[in-house]
């Protein structure tokens, strides 16, 4: 485990905190620690520096550490799935999620709906979209998000929060202040007519400083705090 876990998450605290003041942002960005692949111990040191959100990709790996968190205390962690979702895994997101940011079809939103515990209140969601049009990457095409939505807003068990997104993979700042101003155009379209529609999540550890100048409500970031990760299979 990273014993500069601490650490880390206090610097990337202090570089929200300039960013937010050099583009004069007075409203809220929240750090959601991306833990996939890494130790509850991870966790727990994230926790205990004050951190309650963290966001997983895998079904079955989020779905065993909120049983084992829970059963340790660990119960007002806010759990975040942000990986594709698969389709035989749909009921294990639907129950350990407090909030889903990957949704980029209406099947899939549809889906959650009928299988989300009405015991645990409406489930929090983001629709993806995928920003730059790379076929390798999941998210709808911005031509397809009236349907998402107008879909999305008829499920009472799903609550529309926003939008997600993830960058470019390029060193070019250029292209990607291009591509999240305009996600961010799109996104005050619908937050203007939709409420509680005022979740922007879009930045990662290598581009959070352009998205935070675009208006990102939400930075996802995993490498900086918990160091390389181990890609797996679900």
């Amino acid at each position: 485990m990273d014993t500069n876990i601490s650490n880390n998450i206090n610097t990337i605290l202090r570089k929200i905190a300039d960013l937010k003041e050099q583009y004069k942002r007075d409203d809220n960005i929240n750090l959601l620690c991306v833990s996939k692949t890494k130790p509850i111990e991870a966790i727990i040191e994230a926790y205990d520096n004050g951190q309650r959100h963290f966001g997983e990709n895998y079904a079955k790996e989020m779905f065993d550490k909120v049983e084992l968190l829970n059963a340790k205390g660990y119960k007002d962690i806010i759990w975040h799935f942000i990986g594709p979702i698969q389709s035989n895994k749909i009921k294990l997101i639907a129950n350990s999620a407090s909030m889903v940011e990957s949704i980029d079809k209406i099947k899939t939103a549809i889906k959650l709906n009928e299988l989300r515990d009405t015991k645990l209140g409406a489930l929090d969601v983001l629709i993806q979209v995928n920003i730059s049009n790379e076929e390798q990457k999941s998210g709808c095409s911005y031509e397809d998000i009236d349907a998402l939505i107008n879909e999305i807003l008829k499920l009472k068990n799903l609550r529309l929060r926003g939008l997600m997104a993830i960058g470019l993979n390029t060193s070019d700042e250029f292209i990607l202040k291009e591509e999240f101003s305009k996600f961010k155009r799109v996104f005050d379209l619908y937050s203007s007519n939709i409420k509680d529609f005022n979740i922007l999540s879009l930045g990662m550890t290598h581009d959070m400083d352009i998205a935070i100048e675009n208006g990102s409500t939400e930075v996802r970031i995993g490498t900086a705090i918990f160091g390389q990760r181990e890609y797996k299979r679900d």
